[in-house]
């Protein structure tokens, strides 16, 4: 008797490039400012050719996660929304119990959104809280203040939406140790089922940027104070840390960005998104304009990069991004997945336990969250072990 081959899943994401405004510390490809109907109209067409001429290469596909991000989703509209998801749900297998997420800021939330979109089958949103001073807001640049944030996370549960996840950062001009504390105590009160918790990265070409020296940031060592109160606090509070960044109640990790961190195959719509599928990793170009012609008219590129990823490159993703994650590594999956050694990197990794940087789980190996702290040094270190390491002999 024929066995049927495993299911392969698929993730999904769709940039939303519009905002109300751009915010201080904002690196992301977004346009802030009224939305231009022509412009909306453009880029709802370009999508929709893309996802019909990208469904027909994933039949052999199931989407089990969908993720809106932005830009602000919820600034564009609940309808604009809504035309998106049929447009996907008619090109692709969408499971039925598919992840939906939309990101969105609180300014732009309201009972009519929330609605329609829980009525077409968006199950999960994250809305972008960072703080929960009116004064730290505004320095921010952020268009909503801390009511609204309450206002959005009650409105949501009164529409339906089970599965909320707050975004905070933290290492903000002048903020100290105990002030963060106290965001975090507040927001816990909102009681979301997930809780993405960002140390804020002071990008080039940002106006944040432009006034970095003056504007009080907190010192390395603050921050990573706060980053091992804020891990304890949660920790308290019943939320799992699953990522260096992400913490989440049980049963609520955001299964779309696990995709990312555990090198499952995605695909992204839009300028800059990215893609990993069929082998091949793939970002698009940081041009709306660009984007919509060449999907329309096809007379310019709107690939930024495209290559083939070798197996010892992968090996090196699986390092990099695995230890994000709680989930760490293995001997096991590493050598049948790659045909690489892992001792040479397990003495590494031996070393470092003794100081309290990594942990062992039955056959892993994971980091601490003081690893965390330290994680580009020690993948760094994890690395330069491989590009020395001898592939294993395959087995005949």
């Amino acid at each position: 008797m024929a066995t049927e081959s495993p299911v392969k899943t698929l993730g999904l994401y769709i940039h939303i490039p519009f905002c109300r405004s751009k915010c201080q510390y904002c690196d992301f490809y977004s346009l802030g400012g009224s939305r231009d109907k022509k412009l909306v109209d453009n880029y709802l067409q370009a999508l929709a050719i893309h996802l019909k001429e990208t469904g027909a290469r994933a039949t052999d596909y199931v989407v089990d996660t969908v993720y809106f991000g932005g830009g602000t989703p919820s600034f564009f509209g609940a309808d604009n929304l809504r035309r998106i998801f049929a447009e996907v749900q008619h090109r692709f297998r969408v499971d039925k119990d598919a992840e939906i997420t939309f990101e969105a800021n609180p300014d732009s939330i309201s009972d009519l959104l929330l609605r329609k979109l829980r009525a077409e089958g968006f199950n999960r949103i994250s809305i972008g809280v960072q703080n929960d001073s009116d004064e730290m807001l505004k320095k921010l640049g952020r268009p909503h203040n801390y009511e609204q944030a309450r206002q959005a996370v009650q409105k949501a549960r009164d529409a339906g939406f089970d599965n909320i996840s707050l975004d905070l950062m933290y290492g903000l001009p002048s903020q100290t140790v105990e002030q963060w504390e106290q965001t975090l105590r507040h927001v816990l009160l909102l009681k979301p089922e997930h809780m993405s918790c960002y140390g804020l990265k002071v990008e080039e070409n940002t106006p944040l940027w432009e006034y970095r020296d003056c504007a009080n940031l907190p010192s390395d060592e603050v921050q990573a104070e706060m980053y091992l109160r804020m891990a304890s606090i949660l920790e308290e509070a019943g939320y799992r840390q699953y990522e260096i960044s992400n913490f989440a109640k049980p049963g609520f990790a955001s299964r779309h960005n696990l995709k990312y961190w555990l090198g499952e195959e995605y695909i992204g719509f839009g300028p800059a998104a990215a893609s990993d599928f069929a082998g091949k990793r793939y970002a698009n170009l940081p041009d709306i304009h660009n984007y919509i012609r060449g999907v329309i008219h096809q007379d310019v590129p709107i690939l930024s990069e495209c290559e083939t990823i070798p197996l010892r490159e992968r090996a090196g993703e699986y390092v990099m991004l695995r230890l994000r994650t709680t989930r760490g590594i293995s001997e096991d999956e590493y050598e049948k997945n790659f045909l690489m050694p892992f001792r040479p990197l397990e003495k590494i990794i031996e070393k470092l336990a003794e100081k309290d940087l990594f942990r062992q789980e039955g056959e892993r190996w994971v980091l601490t969250p003081k690893g965390f702290l330290v994680s580009n040094q020690i993948i760094a270190m994890l690395q330069q072990a491989q590009e020395k390491s001898t592939p294993l002999a395959k087995k005949r």
